[in-house]
Protein backbone atom coordinates (compact mmCIF):
# COMPACT_ATOMS: atom_id res chain seq x y z
CA UNK A 1 0.00 0.00 0.00
CA UNK A 2 2.78 2.37 0.85
CA UNK A 3 4.22 1.70 -2.33
CA UNK A 4 1.28 2.22 -4.01
CA UNK A 5 0.76 5.64 -2.76
CA UNK A 6 4.45 6.17 -3.35
CA UNK A 7 3.97 5.41 -7.09
CA UNK A 8 0.61 7.45 -7.16
CA UNK A 9 2.53 10.82 -5.41
CA UNK A 10 5.23 10.48 -7.92
CA UNK A 11 2.97 10.73 -10.92
CA UNK A 12 1.14 13.29 -9.67
CA UNK A 13 4.03 15.39 -9.14
CA UNK A 14 5.28 14.63 -12.67
CA UNK A 15 2.09 15.42 -13.81
CA UNK A 16 2.09 18.83 -11.99
CA UNK A 17 5.63 19.78 -12.70
CA UNK A 18 4.45 19.28 -16.51
CA UNK A 19 1.55 20.90 -16.21
CA UNK A 20 3.05 23.94 -14.61
CA UNK A 21 5.89 24.22 -17.34
CA UNK A 22 3.28 24.09 -20.15
CA UNK A 23 0.63 26.66 -18.15
CA UNK A 24 2.79 29.29 -17.23
CA UNK A 25 4.45 30.89 -20.57
CA UNK A 26 0.16 30.84 -21.50
CA UNK A 27 -0.31 32.49 -18.79
CA UNK A 28 2.96 34.89 -18.57
CA UNK A 29 1.29 35.59 -22.38
CA UNK A 30 -1.93 36.37 -21.07
CA UNK A 31 -0.95 38.59 -18.27
CA UNK A 32 1.67 40.44 -20.56
CA UNK A 33 -1.41 41.01 -23.59
CA UNK A 34 -3.87 42.70 -21.13
CA UNK A 35 -1.68 44.93 -19.25
CA UNK A 36 -2.46 48.78 -19.77
CA UNK A 37 -1.46 50.62 -22.48
CA UNK A 38 0.13 54.10 -20.99
CA UNK A 39 -1.80 56.32 -18.65
CA UNK A 40 -5.36 55.65 -20.74
CA UNK A 41 -5.96 52.41 -19.48
CA UNK A 42 -6.60 51.30 -16.10
CA UNK A 43 -6.47 47.89 -14.52
CA UNK A 44 -6.10 45.29 -16.87
CA UNK A 45 -7.43 45.44 -20.71
CA UNK A 46 -8.04 43.11 -24.00
CA UNK A 47 -7.31 45.71 -26.55
CA UNK A 48 -4.39 44.24 -27.99
CA UNK A 49 -6.94 41.11 -28.41
CA UNK A 50 -9.61 43.28 -30.08
CA UNK A 51 -7.21 45.04 -32.57
CA UNK A 52 -5.95 41.73 -33.82
CA UNK A 53 -8.92 41.65 -36.68
CA UNK A 54 -7.38 45.48 -37.55
CA UNK A 55 -4.54 44.34 -38.69
CA UNK A 56 -4.77 42.85 -42.31
CA UNK A 57 -0.67 42.07 -42.25
CA UNK A 58 -1.22 40.14 -38.91
CA UNK A 59 -4.07 38.04 -40.29
CA UNK A 60 -2.68 36.87 -43.50
CA UNK A 61 0.40 36.01 -41.87
CA UNK A 62 -1.98 33.68 -39.63
CA UNK A 63 -3.60 32.99 -43.00
CA UNK A 64 -0.71 31.72 -44.63
CA UNK A 65 0.87 29.99 -41.77
CA UNK A 66 -2.24 27.76 -41.22
CA UNK A 67 -2.38 26.94 -44.56
CA UNK A 68 0.98 26.02 -44.54
CA UNK A 69 0.87 23.52 -41.35
CA UNK A 70 -2.30 21.96 -43.12
CA UNK A 71 -0.23 21.34 -46.05
CA UNK A 72 2.54 19.70 -43.91
CA UNK A 73 -0.50 18.26 -41.91
CA UNK A 74 -1.06 16.14 -45.14
CA UNK A 75 2.14 15.54 -46.15
CA UNK A 76 2.74 13.91 -42.62
CA UNK A 77 -0.42 11.61 -43.53
CA UNK A 78 0.18 10.83 -47.31
CA UNK A 79 3.60 10.35 -47.05
CA UNK A 80 5.62 9.99 -43.77
CA UNK A 81 3.30 8.07 -42.32
CA UNK A 82 2.76 5.28 -45.06
CA UNK A 83 6.47 5.15 -45.74
CA UNK A 84 7.02 4.40 -41.92
CA UNK A 85 4.55 1.72 -41.73
CA UNK A 86 6.21 0.30 -45.00
CA UNK A 87 9.53 0.01 -43.65
CA UNK A 88 8.39 -1.30 -40.50
CA UNK A 89 6.01 -3.89 -42.24
CA UNK A 90 8.14 -4.76 -45.28
CA UNK A 91 11.66 -3.63 -45.02
CA UNK A 92 12.65 -3.62 -41.14
CA UNK A 93 16.48 -4.08 -42.30
CA UNK A 94 16.29 -0.46 -43.62
CA UNK A 95 14.63 0.55 -39.94
CA UNK A 96 17.91 1.66 -38.75
CA UNK A 97 19.28 3.82 -41.78
CA UNK A 98 15.74 5.14 -42.30
CA UNK A 99 15.54 5.99 -38.53
CA UNK A 100 18.96 7.87 -39.20
CA UNK A 101 18.03 9.75 -42.26
CA UNK A 102 14.68 10.98 -40.24
CA UNK A 103 17.12 12.33 -37.35
CA UNK A 104 19.11 14.00 -39.24
CA UNK A 105 17.77 17.45 -39.09
CA UNK A 106 18.69 17.31 -35.78
CA UNK A 107 21.95 17.27 -36.22
CA UNK A 108 22.19 20.24 -38.71
CA UNK A 109 21.73 23.81 -37.13
CA UNK A 110 18.72 25.96 -39.07
CA UNK A 111 20.97 28.53 -40.78
CA UNK A 112 22.98 25.82 -42.42
CA UNK A 113 19.99 24.43 -43.52
CA UNK A 114 19.05 28.19 -44.74
CA UNK A 115 22.28 28.30 -46.51
CA UNK A 116 21.90 25.30 -48.71
CA UNK A 117 18.29 25.75 -49.79
CA UNK A 118 18.24 29.08 -50.32
CA UNK A 119 19.71 28.43 -54.02
CA UNK A 120 16.34 26.38 -54.43
CA UNK A 121 14.01 29.12 -52.99
CA UNK A 122 15.29 31.49 -54.87
CA UNK A 123 14.61 29.97 -58.13
CA UNK A 124 11.22 28.96 -56.72
CA UNK A 125 9.99 32.23 -56.18
CA UNK A 126 11.24 33.36 -59.40
CA UNK A 127 9.82 30.41 -61.33
CA UNK A 128 7.07 29.12 -59.06
CA UNK A 129 5.97 31.58 -56.12
CA UNK A 130 6.79 34.01 -53.82
CA UNK A 131 4.31 32.43 -51.11
CA UNK A 132 5.38 31.17 -47.76
CA UNK A 133 2.95 28.49 -48.10
CA UNK A 134 6.42 26.55 -49.99
CA UNK A 135 7.83 26.55 -47.03
CA UNK A 136 5.48 23.19 -46.35
CA UNK A 137 8.88 21.21 -47.93
CA UNK A 138 11.42 22.51 -45.31
CA UNK A 139 8.96 22.03 -42.75
CA UNK A 140 8.09 18.97 -43.19
CA UNK A 141 12.04 18.11 -43.13
CA UNK A 142 12.53 19.64 -40.23
CA UNK A 143 9.77 18.08 -38.02
CA UNK A 144 10.67 14.22 -39.43
CA UNK A 145 12.45 13.62 -36.27
CA UNK A 146 9.71 14.26 -33.76
CA UNK A 147 7.24 12.94 -36.44
CA UNK A 148 9.03 9.72 -37.22
CA UNK A 149 10.09 9.14 -32.90
CA UNK A 150 6.37 9.29 -32.64
CA UNK A 151 5.20 6.99 -35.21
CA UNK A 152 7.49 4.83 -34.18
CA UNK A 153 6.90 4.30 -30.68
CA UNK A 154 3.01 3.63 -31.82
CA UNK A 155 4.31 1.38 -34.37
CA UNK A 156 6.09 -0.71 -32.06
CA UNK A 157 3.44 -1.27 -29.51
CA UNK A 158 1.03 -3.02 -32.44
CA UNK A 159 1.86 -6.11 -33.83
CA UNK A 160 1.37 -4.93 -36.74
CA UNK A 161 3.14 -7.91 -38.78
CA UNK A 162 -0.08 -10.23 -37.21
CA UNK A 163 -2.81 -7.51 -38.35
CA UNK A 164 -1.29 -7.23 -41.94
CA UNK A 165 -1.03 -11.01 -42.32
CA UNK A 166 -4.69 -11.38 -40.90
CA UNK A 167 -5.93 -8.87 -43.32
CA UNK A 168 -4.43 -10.60 -46.51
CA UNK A 169 -5.37 -13.52 -45.44
CA UNK A 170 -8.93 -11.92 -45.50
CA UNK A 171 -8.07 -10.69 -49.35
CA UNK A 172 -7.07 -7.08 -48.56
CA UNK A 173 -4.24 -4.79 -50.64
CA UNK A 174 -1.32 -3.38 -49.53
CA UNK A 175 -2.80 0.03 -49.58
CA UNK A 176 -5.89 -1.27 -47.96
CA UNK A 177 -3.44 -3.13 -45.18
CA UNK A 178 -1.96 0.54 -44.60
CA UNK A 179 -4.54 2.81 -44.84
CA UNK A 180 -7.50 1.02 -43.71
CA UNK A 181 -5.97 -1.10 -41.09
CA UNK A 182 -2.95 0.02 -39.59
CA UNK A 183 -3.17 4.02 -39.86
CA UNK A 184 -6.59 3.73 -37.95
CA UNK A 185 -4.36 1.30 -35.07
CA UNK A 186 -1.71 4.11 -34.95
CA UNK A 187 -3.76 7.14 -34.89
CA UNK A 188 -2.23 8.02 -31.33
CA UNK A 189 1.42 8.88 -32.98
CA UNK A 190 -0.35 10.16 -35.70
CA UNK A 191 -2.24 13.28 -33.97
CA UNK A 192 1.05 13.27 -31.69
CA UNK A 193 2.84 13.87 -34.99
CA UNK A 194 0.30 16.10 -36.58
CA UNK A 195 0.32 18.38 -32.67
CA UNK A 196 4.49 18.84 -33.08
CA UNK A 197 3.92 19.75 -36.77
CA UNK A 198 1.36 22.49 -35.86
CA UNK A 199 3.97 23.75 -33.42
CA UNK A 200 6.60 23.85 -35.47
CA UNK A 201 5.78 25.71 -38.46
CA UNK A 202 3.50 28.01 -35.81
CA UNK A 203 6.71 28.56 -33.56
CA UNK A 204 9.30 28.37 -36.51
CA UNK A 205 10.77 32.15 -37.50
CA UNK A 206 14.53 31.88 -38.32
CA UNK A 207 14.12 29.98 -41.73
CA UNK A 208 11.31 32.11 -42.53
CA UNK A 209 13.06 35.29 -41.62
CA UNK A 210 16.31 34.60 -43.37
CA UNK A 211 14.05 33.51 -46.32
CA UNK A 212 12.18 36.92 -46.04
CA UNK A 213 9.22 35.01 -45.94
CA UNK A 214 6.02 36.71 -43.70
CA UNK A 215 5.39 34.25 -41.54
CA UNK A 216 3.04 34.37 -38.30
CA UNK A 217 6.14 34.28 -36.04
CA UNK A 218 8.15 36.90 -38.27
CA UNK A 219 5.49 39.75 -38.93
CA UNK A 220 4.70 39.28 -34.82
CA UNK A 221 8.27 39.89 -34.47
CA UNK A 222 8.48 42.99 -36.59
Amino acid sequence: MKQSMGVRLWRWTIISIVALYLLVPLYAMFDFSTKPFGFADKGRTFRAWTMIPSQPDLLAAISRSLITAAIVMALILFMIVPTAIWVHLKLPVLRRPFELLCLLPLAIPAIVIVVGIAPLYRWISINVSESPITLAGVYSMLILPYTYRSLSAALDAVDIHTLAEAATTLGASISRVIFGIIMPTIKTGIVNGSFIAIALVLGEYTISNILNFKTFQVVIAQ
